[in-house]
């Protein structure tokens, strides 16, 4: 997903009351309380009560009021509540009893204090959809902030019969929804926009809602979470077929956009760990913690093969080979997902962002932005061999979700000249993945997706822009803060027949399939029993191991690792105690920051944890004094897609930044990061460094100088997981999920590539002892014999290693096995 862009940070509130179709609303909405009864002195005590009280047919219900005083203490002077029911869905008498009465608050009453209306339902003798039993209150002595209504529970129909099949349900309550509420199911808004109106949920009756980058509540703790979202919950049950909302989020490497969450290592990290069971059991980790606050649904993983490493999304991809995708991409999958989406450690999970996103060709990028969001210039056969395997892949292991990339498709087998943006491309999201792979999940568009599609307008979504993103076969639209105009004109252009009635009810049962599969009817708010285990020692390590297996051991001479803890350590460099900066973009906001962004162990933190004489210098100042080994730890600073594209546009606008634009992305060290190195492994005779990035960093020059090189990527909140194989309490075993170029100039170096000569190759990776299996037995040694300390790999090695790693993802153990056996005699 790309989430909120500059400005769009500071959300717009919505209204846009011209946009609903009044007649939309009459088929969707049950009851719409008005906020208030009348205005009223700032120092009046206040009365209100919760907007919705469900009650089963036949039933009492009990509505809560409560009385504020204006001090926050206690009333100055008694208040009177006058109640009574009034006219909604449910019928009087027959439906309940219709009654009145006041609520008396004496003078001297607790602020805070509850009283209680109670109101009886009369049994139906057959199935019926919710019915709304108004409750008015109304007060001389206090200001009536929100007026309550009582809603009796759909019951006895057939799609809330957990004993029928999914698809059984579906057709039932297909058969029972108006186009409005049809298209409602397939409109997604996101929190901001309706926290400050969550009416417009019942009256739209929307079928989700998501939190973007840095979208919180207020109080950013699992259970403000969990509030927030059974508030936004409560509004869509208050609609005539209680469709449950299912609410998403971008659970990427971690719930990031929750304060003590466990961050994993984003996907590059994962890539190198060539670990599918754990890679498995840390997704599951996060189903966990993100269904805990209420979320059943993630948009990740994303299986995107990375070609160009100057993408900003570059450290979202598993690796640069469709093997190594597709493999760990279906693990990805199985962990979200589990055996039971039902479960309160499942959410459904996301394939993003077909396809071809990770292909663009650099300088095709949208707007300012170099290769985000551009072209993929390539032959249709290119595309099926190396973009799309991991959507097989994940297909088969049952993903129930797939986002279109923002980008577009431009076959070179007819000539370049005629891009299709993915979100229009009906001959890939119909024909290919739900014709021809026969894909029963739904389709969500990304952020606005559609509004990319041309002719671009001021008034996006146009109906133009929604017919062909509707008749592509996308399924969900997230329109943030679009939803009302996406609403009114799709069911426009379904009653005008630009839309047909066949492609809305195939959408619509897409996504109700989703609802039940994932238990929604059944227990629609947040199941908070896993709470306690959010951010704990458990969770934390296994991201921990998770850290220490992506560790890629890129050069060891005079054998500087492992580390022996009785030494004395220097330690330098910006990344070495920036807890932001090791987590990287999609943490504590879309594009992440520097600093504490959230509960966690930075590597210096781990590094002092396990050795005792260790002094640290950001930037090498201060002296070195003797110390036996230097650590420098570099990189690159956050960043999301876009503004993380090399010689894209710089971000300025979280918090943290002041303003200030951030540095401009490159494949090269930053000159300050360079200068650190330089000094440090000068004057140290044992010189250590890590790299903490999204993508490699060209440090050709700095080569020669450097003892131990060490690939960290962006390890996230257990900074630990680095200092345990630095020091050998877990052995390098991480492998180089992208070939690491020699030039910032000619970064682009891809395995398979006609003359491939990285500085290190696709598979690459160092260990630091311990029993191995035979195929690295004897890759691991061609390493030892083949790797230049000044030169890097030479690219015959290059090729054999890379190759021979490509097979061993492929199954072919013996083929890997024998092209190594082949490069060393």
């Amino acid at each position: 997903m790309s989430a909120i862009s500059g400005a769009a940070q500071h959300y717009r509130v919505r209204r846009t009351p011209a946009l609903i179709s009044v007649a939309a609303l009459a088929t969707t909405t049950l009851f719409v309380p008005p906020l208030a009864t009348r205005a009223a002195p700032a120092a009046e005590a206040v009365v209100s009560a919760d907007s919705v009280t469900f009650v089963d047919d036949g039933a009492t219900a009990t509505v809560t009021v409560t009385v504020e005083a204006a001090d926050g203490a206690v009333l100055d002077a008694p208040v009177t509540v006058g109640w009574r029911t009034g006219s909604g869905t449910a019928t009087a008498d027959a439906d309940y009893a219709a009654t009145s009465g006041t609520l008396e608050f004496p003078a001297g009453t607790q602020s805070g204090t509850e009283r209680t209306v109670r109101i009886t339902t009369r049994a139906s003798n057959s199935g019926e959809t919710a019915e709304t039993v108004p409750v008015t209150l109304e007060s001389r002595d206090a200001q009536v902030s929100r007026q309550p209504a009582v809603v009796v529970r759909a019951h006895g129909l057939p799609y809330l019969d957990p004993r029928l099949s999914t698809k059984k349900r579906v057709a039932d309550l297909l058969k029972r929804m108006t186009y409005a509420e049809k298209v409602g199911q397939m409109t997604q808004a996101e929190r901001a926009n309706v926290t400050s109106d969550p009416a417009a949920i019942t009256e739209l009756g929307l079928g989700s809602v998501l939190s973007g980058g840095g979208s919180t509540p207020a109080e950013n703790t699992p259970e403000a979470w969990a509030d927030a979202i059974d508030g936004f919950q409560t509004q869509a049950l208050a609609t005539r077929l209680q469709i449950p909302l299912i609410y998403g989020v971008d659970s990427v490497h971690g719930h990031g956009n929750l304060n003590g969450a466990t961050i994993l290592p984003h996907n590059i990290g994962l890539g190198a760990t060539r670990d599918p069971l754990l890679v498995a059991r840390a997704e599951r980790m996060v189903a966990s913690e993100t269904r805990a606050t209420g979320i059943p649904w993630t948009f990740a993983p994303c299986v995107c093969v990375v070609r160009d490493d100057r993408w900003g999304r570059t450290y979202e991809s598993f690796g640069e080979h469709p093997a190594l995708a597709s493999v760990l991409g279906a693990a990805a999958v199985t962990g979200f997902q589990g055996k039971d989406l039902d479960s309160s450690t499942s959410v459904l999970a996301t394939a993003k962002h077909f396809a071809g996103d990770g292909d663009t060709t650099f300088g095709t990028g949208e707007g300012d932005y170099t290769i985000d969001q551009g072209i993929t210039e390539q032959s249709r056969r290119h595309v099926e061999q190396v973009d799309l395997p991991p959507y097989v892949a994940a297909l088969k292991a049952g993903v129930g979700s797939v986002m279109p990339s923002f980008s577009s498709i431009d076959w070179t087998d007819d000539g370049l000249g005629n891009p299709v943006k993915m979100h229009a491309n009906r001959e890939l999201v119909t024909g290919w993945l739900k014709q021809k792979q026969g894909f029963d999940g739904f389709v969500i568009s990304d952020w606005q997706g559609i509004h990319q599609i041309p002719p671009l307008a001021d008034d996006s979504p146009t109906t133009d822009q929604i017919v062909t993103g509707v008749n592509a076969g996308i399924d969900m639209f997230m329109e943030p803060s679009q939803f009302e105009r996406f609403h009114t004109r799709l069911l426009a252009a379904v009653q005008d027949g630009r839309v047909g009635e066949r492609r809305i009810d195939d959408a619509v049962s897409r996504i109700l399939a989703a609802k039940f599969e994932l238990g929604l009817f059944e227990e629609p708010f947040a199941d908070r029993s896993n709470a306690g285990d959010i951010g704990s020692a458990e969770h934390r390590a296994i991201a921990r191991k998770a850290v220490a297996e992506s560790q890629v051991l890129l050069k060891n001479s005079r054998r500087a690792l492992p580390l022996d803890d009785d030494e004395s350590f220097y330690v330098a460099g910006r990344n070495a105690d920036d807890l932001g900066n090791q987590a990287g973009g999609w943490t504590g906001t879309w594009q992440g920051f520097s600093g504490d962004v959230t509960a966690g162990t930075t590597i210096l933190e781990g590094i002092e944890a396990a050795a005792d004489d260790v002094t640290f210098s950001e930037d090498a100042s201060a002296p070195t004094d003797g110390a036996d080994v230097g650590i420098v730890v570099v990189g690159e600073t956050p960043y999301a897609e876009g503004f993380g594209d090399v010689g894209g546009p710089e971000w300025a606008w979280d918090p943290a930044d002041g303003g200030v634009p951030r540095e401009e992305k490159s494949m090269s060290l930053q000159p300050g990061d360079a200068e650190v190195v330089e000094k440090v492994c000068a004057e140290i005779r044992t010189c250590v460094v890590l790299v903490v990035s999204g993508r490699p960093q060209v440090l050709t020059d700095q080569l020669r100088s450097i003892d131990a090189l060490v690939a960290s990527w962006l390890p996230g909140t257990e900074g630990a997981g680095v200092a345990d194989v630095l020091f050998g309490e877990r052995r390098f075993t991480g492998k180089l999920p992208v070939s690491w170029p020699r030039s910032a100039d000619d970064p682009v170096v891809n395995v398979g590539d006609k003359h491939y000569d990285p500085l290190f190759p696709f598979g690459w990776g160092l260990s630091t002892g311990g029993r191995t299996s035979h195929h690295d037995e004897q890759r691991l040694a061609l390493q030892n014999e083949v790797l230049d300390p000044a030169t890097g790999v030479p690219p015959v090695a290059s090729r054999a290693i890379a190759t021979s790693d490509v097979a061993l993802l492929e199954g072919h153990e013996t083929q890997a096995t024998r092209i190594l056996t082949r490069a060393g005699s």
